[in-house]
């Protein structure tokens, strides 16, 4: 659209355009510029600065305070010079201004040169957008995935530890402890694929909480150690008498990435030892860093191959991936994970002689004061419990099946709900001392029927709220279920020692160990 108050100027302009191909519109005011542009969606608009009803800067002002015109490219034409009137154009949303009179040269260049960048505009805006749609669809993908995989796991190991308790011969004990390591393994490369993936879509958040340095790097060495005495490897750590044993942070994702380095280590360790070492490299009132290595005995890796250790999907030969197995995403990985807590991963190796994996990390200083980390350490599995009601509010029967054999394991009663609506109302009947809240039911999820608990005891003035814990295999909206009112979360897999750990946690945390 070109506007202008001299009719000769508009014929000129329509003349010139025209003949490149543009369809040209005009105004020859600026209250009928304001009001074709709202009807029309112009990919430019020539202004002229001098108007006599409205100024074009006054006109400019409208068009950019209005979303359905805001985004329209403007030129200003203009007989003045002054640099006050020209920045003033450019402070109001102006992109160029041609100076009066005109050449059909450069009004044709001009003209040519906004239109090629707002089509650039356009494409990278239709390009981000179909990035998002496609970034929300991944993360949609990855989170049903997930579930859809850890649903039936959680039934398989489950019913693995339980058939270990039950009375076995020899050979059966050993079948059933090939199955469990198989199912661990499967559970390891199904982890990695998708936190990878939200690696990838910026999807992994990490907690800062309180926690016990000491125990978490130790349940590490017990988690691996059968694989190092299966192989005849000694494996064991130290951790330096100057690290603090509670540090703030994320267990979690400390424990991944110790768990993937040793057990590579272990894997490329046919004899000697896997050594862990936790070292202090300095502290002050709120932060401290940490160093960690894991040292082997291992083939080593030769330098050509130490450049592809970090890298995704790779392995340092193909031949590695055939013989030890793998993703080749461990160490991708944790290479994102430590640069999270602000460090970096690095290898010391030598082809034949073993290597030494290390990396730094930055923890929060940690408050004296009685914690979490503290409820879930020695002090809690001394307390005896007693036996509770629990509401298991669980869709999948194979997973039901699991729940409340561990449950009634430990002497608890167990009732059960199908979904959401029977959860809601079992909870009203039953009067259960916690529930156990898978997230994703039919009919109605765990989120809502969570909400409605908290509702219902809001209304009735019910100070000690029933604790219910998220029990689910999506793994990251762990912030979202304690925001909606859920008090804990266990993560499908889960394993026996997992649940024994969140039954204390919140009998303690509760009040409802016996006295």
């Amino acid at each position: 659209m070109a506007v202008d108050d001299v009719q000769l100027n508009l014929d000129l302009m329509k003349e010139i355009l025209s003949g490149a191909g543009y369809q040209i519109a005009t105004a020859i005011n600026g209250k009928s510029a304001i009001a074709k542009a709202k009807a029309n969606k112009f990919d430019l608009i020539l202004l002229d600065l001098v108007m006599p009803d409205i100024d074009g800067f006054e006109v400019c002002s409208v068009l950019k305070s209005n979303p359905l015109t805001h985004d329209v490219p403007v030129i200003f034409l203009t007989a003045t010079k002054e640099n006050d009137n020209i920045t003033k154009g450019f402070n109001l949303g102006a992109v160029d201004y041609i100076p009066k009179p005109f050449s059909k040269e450069e009004l044709l260049a001009r003209v040519n040169l906004h239109l090629t960048l707002r089509k650039f505009q356009q494409d990278l805006i239709r390009s981000k957008e179909q990035a998002e749609a496609i970034a929300q669809a991944k993360a949609m993908f990855l989170a049903n995935v997930s579930h859809e995989i850890r649903t039936p796991m959680n039934g398989i190991i489950g019913m693995i530890d339980i058939l270990k308790n039950t009375p076995l011969t020899p050979e059966q004990h050993e079948y059933v402890d090939i199955i469990g390591i198989s199912g661990e393994n499967l559970l390891m490369i199904i982890n990695d694929v998708l936190d990878f993936s939200k690696i990838e879509a910026g999807q992994i958040t990490f907690e800062y909480i309180q926690f016990n340095l000491v125990e978490e790097v130790n349940e590490v060495i017990k988690i691996l150690k059968y694989k190092a005495v299966q192989k005849n490897i000694d494996f064991s750590c130290t951790i330096s008498s100057d690290v603090p044993q509670f540090v703030i942070g994320d267990p979690l994702r400390l424990k991944q990435v110790l768990i993937n380095l040793c057990t590579n280590a272990i894997k490329f360790t046919s004899k000697g030892y896997v050594h862990v070492f936790v070292k202090l490299v300095n502290q002050d009132e709120e932060h401290l860093r940490l160093h960690f290595e894991v040292q082997d005995t291992g083939i080593g890796i030769s330098a050509e191959n130490q450049a592809k250790l970090f890298k995704s999907f790779s392995q340092a030969e193909v031949s590695t991936s055939r013989k030890f197995g793998g993703t080749g995403l461990g160490l991708a990985i944790s290479k994102n994970l430590v640069e999270m807590m602000g460090g970096e991963i690095e290898i010391i190796s030598e082809e034949g002689n073993g290597s030494v994996f290390y990396f730094d990390g930055e923890f929060g200083v940690a408050i004296p004061d009685l914690t979490e980390a503290d409820l879930t350490g020695r002090d809690v599995q001394k307390k005896s419990s007693r036996k509770l009601k629990i509401l298991l509010a669980e869709d999948n029967v194979i997973n039901q099946k699991v729940a409340i054999l561990n449950l009634q394991k430990f002497g608890h009663q167990v009732v059960v709900a199908n979904d959401g609506f029977q959860a809601f109302d079992m909870y009203l009947k039953e009067s259960p001392d916690i529930i156990f809240m898978d997230v994703k039911m039919p009919n109605m999820d765990g989120l809502e029927a969570t909400q409605r608990i908290r509702e219902y005891e809001k209304a009735h003035s019910i100070i000690n709220a029933i604790p219910i814990v998220a029990m689910t295999a999506n793994t990251h909206d762990k912030d979202q279920y304690l925001e909606l009112g859920m008090n804990d979360y266990l993560s499908k897999p889960f394993s026996n020692s997992d649940l024994e750990k969140l039954l204390k946690r919140i009998e303690v945390l509760n009040g409802l160990e016996q006295n």
